[in-house]
């Protein structure tokens, strides 16, 4: 990994988990002085986050941590339920090895019976899976769609729902079934739900702060 790799991970992460919220100005040298590296690597790391949305240049050129509203947030989450379920749809409609699909099951079932996992393994389980089933798809293209997508409904929530964790959980073991079952129309019915749910959620969370 270079310098400026190592940079946009850290700087991604920061962003991802809401210690450099909306609005924070990166500055060039700032940014190089916190994480030890000169401002090549910043500058670089920099213009990978504005290429996946997660930076946007102000009026002004400075480089600024994207704000995602609650409009925002609904678009992308109607693109994903789009996308995601002609993924599963896809996913499971092919012949592909079921072990890696298995093996996230035996990780969501860990979550159920044991400890309420922290959110970054809840969101590094999550990615998981709905990355994996992307790629059993087939499609490279949908693959880095969702992907960035996803890294957009993160910015945004950041877990903020944990009356969400245990159907989403169960939500996701049926997706997993549906596929291993080589059944589409089931897999595909269960992602709709998967996501539709997550708006309701979403939905019903800013009602309550309002």
């Amino acid at each position: 990994m270079t310098l400026g790799q190592s940079a946009h991970e850290r700087l991604r992460e920061k962003i991802l988990s809401g210690e450099l919220p909306a609005g924070t100005r990166l500055q060039e040298k700032t940014y190089a002085d916190r994480l030890g590296v000169s401002r090549t690597p910043v500058r670089e790391a920099i213009a990978s986050l504005i290429s996946e949305g997660l930076v946007t240049r102000s009026s002004g050129g400075v480089p600024t941590v994207t704000s995602i509203s609650v409009t925002d947030y609904m678009e992308i989450l109607h693109a994903r339920r789009l996308l995601e379920c002609e993924t599963a749809r896809q996913a499971a409609s092919v012949n592909s090895p079921a072990e890696p699909l298995i093996a996230l099951r035996k990780r969501v079932e860990a979550f159920l019976a044991g400890p309420r996992p922290n959110a970054q393994d809840h969101v590094r389980l999550d990615d998981d899976l709905h990355i994996l089933i992307a790629r059993i798809a087939g499609s490279r293209l949908l693959t880095d769609l969702i992907l960035n997508l996803r890294l957009k409904t993160r910015m945004f929530d950041q877990g903020s729902i944990p009356a969400r964790f245990e159907p989403g959980c169960r939500e996701h073991i049926e997706i997993i079934d549906a596929i291993l079952a080589r059944d589409p129309g089931r897999a595909e019915a269960a992602m709709r739900l998967h996501i539709t749910n997550a708006r309701e959620a979403i939905i019903n969370h800013i009602h309550r702060l309002f």
